[in-house]
């Protein structure tokens, strides 16, 4: 039954017909394209395949036509203040539903489809970005190259909503197993350190000490403090595989330039990457003199 749900869900996508189900079986609030991405983005996180399609053939039904003139009417990704990029809102939102989509039907197995939507969103609107709460673009038809690359290898990483967070996090539960995998590891820290290594440079240069007054307020320098925590996963990364080298230059990387960074223990304090990273230095130094 749910194969056949779907199958009605792909006609959908290719002959842009009604579902007599569509509406009331799917509650998409205001119709606006950011609420159907919304949705679709809450759809995807619960593995619910119908409910993704159901959003997000949706949004292409009501909005695909707008965002192809917004395209063609670009010869590059926009640029300038954050309100000019979303004057291309329908642009953004339909390549952002057509990650999703493409996404769904790569976890689902069905790889045929996937690479089918994901060829469609480059081919199609390659210039669209999707906007991340804490404060960037990302770019949609990047993200469906990775996962094409994916595909073709069959190495599958999860990169989430690409947020800074999401991927550290990923960073982290892959350490422990660096020494069996040690790629999976030292892909999600270069995938943050590439989308947010601009924005945790500029928050470190505006600080002199660490942020201090709040819980909050240390949140709020998130790039800062993830980029920080990737160059550390990066050094124990390289320490456990016997790349000591490559730990030392992470570490110091860490260090010069991201020293301000802290991290979030789940237990319910802040610890600083940095001051960690010196004394596996200082280890290290002392374990060569003797």
């Amino acid at each position: 039954m749910k194969r056949m749900v779907v199958s009605l869900l792909l006609c959908f996508m290719s002959a842009s017909v009604m579902l007599p189900f569509s509406a009331s079986a799917y509650n998409f609030g205001d119709f606006r394209s950011e609420t159907l991405v919304t949705k679709a983005w809450g759809a995807l996180k619960d593995n619910d395949l119908e409910a993704v399609l159901a959003y997000t053939n949706k949004g292409l039904e009501l909005y695909a036509d707008q965002a192809k003139k917004m395209q063609d009417s670009l010869d590059d990704y926009p640029k300038g203040e954050k309100e000019e990029i979303f004057a291309y809102w329908a642009l953004n939102d339909v390549a952002t539903v057509l990650f999703i989509q493409g996404e769904a039907f790569r976890r689902a197995n069905m790889e045929d489809e996937s690479v089918e939507v994901f060829y469609k969103l480059i081919n199609e609107y390659s210039f669209g970005q999707s906007w991340d709460v804490n404060g960037w673009f990302w770019k949609p038809a990047d993200a469906a190259r990775e996962k094409l690359a994916m595909i073709d290898s069959g190495q599958f990483l999860d990169f989430g909503d690409y947020s800074a967070a999401f991927i550290t996090g990923q960073a982290w539960k892959a350490l422990p197993s660096a020494e069996k995998e040690g790629d999976a590891v030292f892909v999600y820290c270069n995938k943050v350190v590439s989308l947010y290594e601009e924005e945790a440079k500029e928050m470190q240069g505006s600080l002199t000490e660490y942020p201090w007054q709040s819980r909050d307020h240390i949140f709020r320098y998130w790039a800062l403090n993830d980029v920080g925590a990737c160059y550390f996963i990066m050094g124990k990364a390289y320490m456990s595989i016997g790349e000591k080298e490559k730990a030392i230059e992470a570490y110091q990387k860490l260090i010069e330039e991201y020293y301000y960074a802290q991290c979030w223990d789940p237990n319910g304090w802040f610890w600083k990457p940095a001051e960690a990273a010196q004394e596996a230095l200082d280890e290290l130094e002392s374990l060569a003199k003797n």
